[in-house]
């Protein structure tokens, strides 16, 4: 297990505490930090014990020479670290081990930490933006939105950690800005951006060319499917962003198609919804890619923060202290990058958790997944 691999990408974290009173290494806390959250701990003393029951393991990878520090200890360390420095290193690592497809979605969305609110200075819950490759299911960098601030500063931030030629960046309607759209094409992707009435002008004239479209185009095709006793009907249309009135295409950066997505849902018989959906894209969209990508987007709610709360509990977890509760959500992310990376064994996230946990060869193999030479 090549471990110059990880220390190469974070050796730049600002350790800042005062070199003559450094007992534990910041790159130690921080690896045994990682493992014992690929294993499945979720507070500082469940990385405590960890690491006392693994410490003959650690110290034969180098690492605590001293032994391992209290939970107290651990909690302050990591808690001190800049976020911005260990999201930048997240973003580099990903980068040179993670492979993205020429047009390959990448979902950016938002994710609240319900309990990470500080109870003591009452300082609301963190919000996370995250972005996501939809394909190999892979996060590829996240930042916290600023304190009374949103998604639409945060999503810059995170393009510009990101390498993203040749991607298919899809955002919901908050980021659905002139700004995050002109940043998309700078960095050589493509943007398919949701439209709703934050952008009233453009959503309404979208909106008018679907009406006139359905109107006169002959009976178009879509498809069904059913799932516990739910019914749900699906339909996509693209057209030229030409129909658009140039004084509101013009606005926006390389467009070239606007789309529609419409759905329809049954559930047990009794309720139903029906669903427009509109978009724009700089990409030259046919109805099938726009379908795929649409459906391509909701796997960063599926695949990623559904998995997050359910399989590793993370709106549950009560740490605020300092910088931590934004640190650890970073570590999580690169815990179940790795996770899902090791692939010999069809086991869920939880599954993998435990035997990681059990079996110290089971835990090297998943560090092994982005520690080897080999890129995802």
């Amino acid at each position: 297990m090549n471990l110059n691999v990880f220390s190469e990408h974070f050796s730049s974290i600002e350790d800042t505490r005062q070199s003559a009173k450094i007992t534990y290494p910041l790159f130690d806390v921080l690896f045994l930090t990682l493992c014992a959250v690929i294993s499945g701990c979720q507070g500082w003393e469940d990385i405590e014990d960890f690491g006392e029951a693994k410490l003959h393991w650690l110290q034969k990878l180098g690492f605590f020479a001293e032994g391992v520090p209290v939970h107290d200890t651990i909690a302050r360390i990591i808690a001190r670290i800049e976020p911005t420095q260990l999201q930048r290193c997240f973003a580099q690592w990903m980068q040179a081990v993670a492979v993205l497809t020429d047009g390959q979605v990448v979902a950016i969305d938002g994710k609240t930490l319900c309990s990470s609110y500080n109870r003591t200075s009452r300082r609301s819950a963190i919000h996370m933006v995250s972005a996501f490759a939809s394909a190999n299911g892979v996060v590829l960098g996240q930042v916290k939105t600023e304190e009374k601030s949103n998604e639409i500063t945060a999503i810059p931030e995170l393009l510009d950690l990101l390498e993203l030629k040749g991607c298919l960046v899809s955002i919901d309607a908050m980021g659905c800005q002139k700004d995050i759209a002109q940043k998309i094409v700078d960095k050589g992707a493509d943007y398919l951006l949701a439209v709703k009435a934050n952008q009233e002008k453009l959503h309404d004239a979208v909106q008018s060319i679907f009406t006139q479209h359905l109107l006169t185009q002959p009976e178009s095709q879509g498809s069904i499917e059913q799932s516990r006793g739910r019914i749900e009907y699906r339909e996509y249309h693209v057209l030229d962003s030409s129909l658009l009135p140039e004084h509101l295409s013009s606005q926006w950066c390389g467009i070239k198609t606007v789309g529609l997505a419409i759905s329809y849902r049954l559930v047990k018989q009794k309720k139903s919804e029906l669903e427009y959906r509109y978009f724009i894209s700089s990409a030259q969209l046919t109805a099938g890619r726009f379908a795929s990508a649409v459906r391509e987007h909701w796997g960063i709610e599926n695949q990623l923060h559904w998995v997050l709360d359910v399989s590793m509990d993370e709106d549950n977890c009560q740490i605020y202290r300092g910088h931590a509760a934004t640190n650890l959500a970073s570590l999580r992310h690169m815990a179940l990058n790795m996770l899902r990376a090791e692939t010999s064994k069809a086991l869920s996230v939880p599954r993998k958790q435990l035997r990681a946990l059990l079996h110290e060869d089971y835990l090297e193999k998943i560090l092994m997944t982005y520690f080897g030479a080999n890129k995802i």
